[in-house]
């Protein structure tokens, strides 16, 4: 496969392979927030491929691939589907550079269009999931346009859906499988299911593309499961139900199989051996350790955490209601119990509410189980949630909470925190590609610290650009980076070398300490670093844009170190 595999420890994959997403944009592009803002979650799980699908569609260099840790994505156990990556982010390469081959635009290819395509054509496939809220909310006694406002208005449907996300494709794919297994005839009553095929395909296509996704299949192929036994009166039609489930999803991993291993094998490999991603994946975060290299959290963070963090007040109201729920079926079982032997039947008879409340917290407690845990795993679940919210109208009395939470969400997540990075980023690249006398090459150094790990597929490096030299030093402490810049300023081997420090302005005042000089420096705004947050009192003193702000420092080569 070509990757130039480093000997970075496992951790440094967690950095390195950062999206486009993780960095926002700058308060005057707010209108641009769905393709080009940002948030702060860590994407791993974004595309560990699209850096690949640079180097295949555009002829972009790996560079991000050279510390990847082995035990992750290396070429003998490549942990996600090629598929889906093709699918969206290589659909639009492939578009930009045909487009620039064909003349029709001179200058396609560049840093902006790189981030905002794939978002672009996420966004477009975001309104699957406003399709299924339309579709179903009549079927669990919700008002469409109602849920279709709450979901319109969640920031997690203008941040999150609206980026290079797998936990954004396994939302969609959880709300088609919703839809699917949900039926009712014009009466009301329970529909005989004819979606098996389906149902397969997507259950299997969601497993590949993230193998959490069984657990947020679980309820509803139970569900669909409990409906296909109850509304047929013969055993051989319900395992023609099951036997057309199974075969198209055989089918599907078949294809999904094999389209990996042709994408991560050479030729002559293709004999020897088979590509399972899942397989690869779920073996890589079983182990605990392996789990522990990207960040452990207490087994409730989700609970009382991430659900907060992500849907606020609707989650506080979902878990009300589910202890009010269990309680009122504890005390159902306790009472039926001496009469009655057989199951309450709670999953498939109970309408509307209960099977809602199920079809959230059952993925939610499966997603618990692990240790490392996002805010972001959770995504999907704003399905449920708003059609269960919007049923007997219980989030109406709570409109202006919700609505001050998701404006308030969006600023933070997707504006403020990391937002001046991708800004950064794209000023870094006019600069670096700015014409340049040939007979006096330019060599640029780009020193990033204290910055989530810049996106370097935005700096639109090229094969034959060798001149540009990318350093993260992630979060180092004073020491190491003072160490870090120093060196740089008294090591500079061309006469027309530039070295450039990317920091947040709470670290400014460290790299004064550090006995260098700049002798240009540029503020972008806002950034808001939550590793490095400023200190209060600053944010009231006139210097509060530069404790908001990211510092790109040139270093003056006309120096010596104190």
């Amino acid at each position: 496969m070509g990757w130039n595999l480093g000997q970075k420890p496992a951790i440094q994959c967690h950095r390195d392979l950062q999206d486009q997403s993780k960095a926002g944009a700058s308060l005057p592009s707010l209108l641009e927030l769905p393709w080009a803002g940002g948030f702060p979650v860590n994407p791993l799980a974004s595309w560990l491929v699209t850096f690949r699908l640079l180097h295949t569609c555009l002829s972009h260099p790996t560079l991000l691939l050279a510390t990847v840790s082995p035990e992750l994505c290396c070429q003998n156990s490549p942990c996600r589907t090629v598929v889906f990556p093709l699918m969206t982010s290589g659909v639009t390469y492939w578009v930009i550079k045909s487009l620039q081959q064909l003349d029709v635009c001179s200058s396609c290819v560049n840093s902006y269009t790189l981030l905002v395509s794939p978002r672009l054509l996420f966004t477009i496939f975001s309104f699957i999931l406003d399709y299924s809220v339309y579709r179903l909310a009549p079927l669990w006694e919700a008002d469409p346009w109602k849920a279709l406002v709450l979901l319109a208005g969640s920031y997690v449907t203008l941040v999150f859906y609206t980026r290079t996300f797998t936990n954004a494709l396994e939302g969609l794919l959880f709300a088609l499988l919703m839809v699917l297994v949900s039926s009712r005839k014009a009466d009301g009553s329970v529909a005989e299911p004819t979606s098996s095929p389906l149902i397969g395909i997507v259950t299997t296509a969601g497993f590949f593309n993230r193998p959490t996704f069984l657990a947020f299949a679980l309820m509803p192929l139970l569900y669909w499961a409990g409906l296909i036994v109850d509304s047929q009166k013969s055993i051989k039609t319900v395992i023609n139900h099951f036997l057309k489930l199974v075969l198209c999803a055989s089918f599907t991993a078949v294809v999904f199989i094999t389209a990996d291993t042709f994408y991560f094998t050479s030729v002559g490999q293709l004999h020897e051996k088979m590509i399972v991603t899942p397989f690869n994946f779920l073996s890589y975060n079983l182990n605990p350790h392996n789990l522990a290299l990207h960040g452990s959290h207490p087994r409730v963070t989700h609970f009382t955490v991430n659900g907060i963090m992500l849907f606020g007040i609707l989650h506080i109201l979902a878990i009300a209601a589910g202890f009010k729920q269990l309680k009122k079926y504890i005390h159902q079982l306790m009472r039926v119990k001496p009469y009655y032997h057989g199951s309450p039947g709670l999953l498939v008879h109970s309408e509307g509410n209960p099977t809602l409340l199920l079809f959230y917290f059952v993925p939610l407690a499966f997603l618990s189980l692990f240790s490392h845990q996002e805010p972001r795993f959770l995504i999907p679940l704003i399905l449920p949630l708003v059609l269960f919210s919007t049923s007997q109208d219980r989030a109406g009395k709570w409109k202006h909470v919700i609505i001050i939470f998701n404006v308030l969400g969006a600023l933070l997540f997707g504006c403020l925190h990391q937002g001046g990075l991708i800004p950064c980023l794209f000023h870094l690249e006019q600069l670096t590609h700015s014409p340049e006398p040939s007979n006096h090459p330019r060599h640029y150094t780009l020193l990033f610290a204290h910055t989530y790990m810049p996106p370097r597929s935005l700096l639109n490096i090229k094969k034959r650009d060798t001149h540009i030299e990318v350093i993260d030093i992630a979060g180092s402490g004073e020491e190491t980076l003072c160490r870090t810049v120093g060196q740089r300023a008294n090591n500079f081997t061309c006469n027309d070398c530039h070295v450039f420090v990317i920091i947040p302005g709470t670290v400014r005042a460290t790299i004064t300490k550090c006995g260098v000089s700049f002798k240009n420096e540029t503020l972008i705004f806002p950034h808001l670093s939550m590793e490095d947050p400023p200190q209060i009192p600053f944010l009231f003193s006139g210097n509060w844009r530069s404790q908001l702000g990211l510092y790109i420092l040139q270093l003056d080569r006309d120096q010596r170190s104190l």
